[in-house]
C-alpha cells in the first residue's frame, strides 16, 4: 500500500469526508431546529435540557467532524492531484472557513445561553432578556453558517468553475 499516493486509502478517506459533511449538516440543522422549537415553547426545564444538549452535540459530533473534514479534505486534495489554484476548490475552502467563522461565535452564544438558562432554573426565575438577545444572534449566525456549509458542499460536488 502506498500511503503517499493514498491508492488504497483514497476511497475510505473520501467516504469519511462525505460522512463528516453529512454529520455537520445534519447535526447543525437538527440542533438548530430542536433549540429553536424549545425556545419558542418557553418551558424553562426544556430550554435548559435543549441548551445543554446542543452544546454537548457540538462537542461530541460537530467538533470531531470539523477536524476530520479538514484532515480528509487535505488528503483528498493531495491524493487526488488537485491544485489549490482551482477555482471550485478555492470557493469550497473559502465557504468552509466562512461557515467556521459563523460557527465559532455561535458556539460561544450556545454556551452562554446554556449557562443563563441553568442559572434561571437554579434561581427559579425567568430567562433574562440577554438570553433572548443571544438567541436571536445565535439564530442568524446559524442561518449564515448553514448557508455557507451548503455552498461548500455544492462547490465540492458540482465543481462549477
Amino acid at each position: 500500500m502506498d500511503l503517499l499516493t493514498g491508492n488504497m486509502l483514497y476511497p475510505l478517506v473520501k467516504a469519511l469526508h462525505i460522512i463528516t459533511a453529512i454529520i455537520l449538516i445534519g447535526t447543525g440543522l437538527g440542533s438548530a431546529f430542536f433549540k429553536y422549537r424549545v425556545d419558542r415553547i418557553g418551558d424553562l426545564s426544556a430550554i435548559v435540557f435543549a441548551s445543554k444538549t446542543v452544546v454537548l452535540v457540538d462537542w461530541l459530533f460537530t467538533t470531531p467532524a470539523v477536524v476530520l473534514q479538514a484532515v480528509s479534505g487535505v488528503l483528498l486534495i493531495y491524493w487526488g492531484g488537485h491544485s489549490l489554484t482551482q477555482a471550485w476548490l478555492q470557493a469550497g475552502i473559502s465557504t468552509y472557513l466562512l461557515a467556521g467563522l459563523f460557527w465559532l461565535p455561535a458556539v460561544y452564544f450556545q454556551i452562554r445561553m446554556r449557562d443563563l438558562a441553568s442559572h434561571a432554573a437554579e434561581s427559579q426565575c425567568q430567562l433574562s432578556s440577554q438570553y433572548q438577545y443571544f438567541s436571536k444572534i445565535w439564530l442568524w449566525l446559524g442561518v449564515f453558517g448553514f448557508g455557507a456549509a451548503i455552498l461548500t458542499v455544492l462547490f465540492m460536488v458540482a465543481k462549477p468553475f
